[in-house]
């Protein structure tokens, strides 16, 4: 599936995956992400919606519009039908206001994953060496804080270890002021995975995983964002 979706999105023009196709292309290699499905109509969204189980999140869907937020283009914790189609023609409206030209796709749909401390995972691919991976804590933080750490693909599992223990921010991880730890091992693997597929897809320029909920029991990506070289 990664290879046709990526070579659909090339075949049209397009060097920016959706959120949807992201998603698909690194849950195929086994990459934990949020379940994300495309609805063209508010019909589409609340049937993918009462499969999924509320509460759920809509976000709009279009390869002209990358920052969804800041057009009101992103609903959450929505919690019936009702809400749902609310959103679709709300958040589909203010998309069109806000890119008159715009292709809107439709919306995506995804189960609220249960919150956990936010980091980052990203990819990008430097001239002189290649695919670098970075990881540092994620939301807000990153821009503010540039706390993150950088290795060159391909990682060994010291390296993905190394990586998570060597930010600032490694205490919040580790539990602060009587929060519980987040799942580090989960993290290693998160980040021993998108080195594999970065290895695997040197198609891909660039890649973002943020934010990543991680929790004591794991660790999933909620927004994904991949762009083709």
């Amino acid at each position: 599936m990664p290879s046709s979706i990526i070579e659909t999105a090339r075949a049209h023009g397009r060097a920016l995956l959706s959120e949807v196709e992201a998603k698909a292309v690194l849950a195929e290699a086994g990459i934990p992400v949020t379940p994300t499905q495309l609805a063209a109509s508010a019909d589409e969204a609340v049937a993918l919606a009462d499969g999924f189980g509320y509460p759920v999140a809509c976000k709009i869907v279009s390869p002209e519009i990358t920052h969804k937020s800041d057009i009101g283009g992103v609903r959450l914790h929505l919690g019936d039908a009702a809400a749902v189609r609310e959103a679709f023609q709300a958040i589909t409206a203010a998309a069109r206001a806000a890119a008159p030209g715009a292709t809107i796709e439709g919306v995506s749909v995804q189960p609220m994953a249960l919150p956990g401390t936010e980091v980052i995972v990203g990819m990008t691919t430097d001239a002189q060496f290649g695919p670098v991976l970075m990881f540092g804590l994620g939301g807000i933080l990153v821009e503010v804080l540039k706390d993150v750490a950088f290795r060159v693909v391909p990682l060994e599992p010291r390296d993905a270890r190394a990586m998570i223990e060597e930010i600032k921010g490694y205490p919040v991880l580790n539990g602060y002021r009587g929060q519980p730890p987040v799942d580090q091992a989960a993290l290693e693997r998160l980040l021993l995975a998108v080195s594999a597929f970065a290895a695997a897809h040197p198609e891909v320029a660039e890649l973002d995983l943020n934010p990543v909920f991680a929790r004591p029991d794991g660790a999933v990506a909620v927004d994904a964002r991949i762009v083709l070289a």
